[in-house]
């Protein structure tokens, strides 16, 4: 009897992560489509050089970083898929929110401070292991995007 009590508390706890993460994930997910929005005509651009014809007045680096946890229902798909191989599909929204918005906050940050476009963009990512038992499972992801920022001569 014991032990179904502690499977039902499992599976509740499991069946509460899912919806509390899945409802996070979303408002960030419409977040970040909404601030891509506001950005869309800001130049970010992977290019090494500047592009022929770009006449520079200032420079900067521009910064942008965050970090993303997974929620504990699809750390626990996570672990299963780590037992059984395979692609990590849980994994792969919580990369594309760290992605995204790393990349909004360095253009955030560029344009609060006046500059016209960003050039030679960077990502970097690290893996936050779990402080938990032997610390080689992942808690989340830090996501750091960087590049030179320019303001261009008018």
């Amino acid at each position: 009897m014991e032990a179904l009590i502690q499977l039902g508390i499992t599976l509740a706890v499991l069946i509460f992560a899912y919806f509390v993460g899945s409802m996070i994930e979303r408002r960030h997910f419409e977040s970040l489509r909404e601030r891509e929005a506001r950005h869309r005509d800001f130049p970010t651009v992977t290019f090494e050089t500047l592009p022929e014809g770009w006449q520079v007045a200032a420079s900067g680096l521009a910064v942008g970083s965050t970090v993303v946890s997974l929620d504990y229902f699809k750390r626990f798909l996570a672990g299963l898929r780590g037992i059984i191989g395979g692609r990590i599909k849980s994994y792969e929204p919580l990369l594309d929110r760290a992605r995204r918005e790393a990349l909004l906050r360095m253009t955030e940050q560029a344009v609060a401070e006046g500059y016209d476009a960003i050039f030679n963009v960077r990502l970097e990512t690290s893996r936050l292991a779990s402080s938990r038992g032997n610390g080689k499972g992942t808690s989340g992801v830090e996501m750091l995007a960087f590049g030179t920022a320019v303001k261009l001569v008018r």
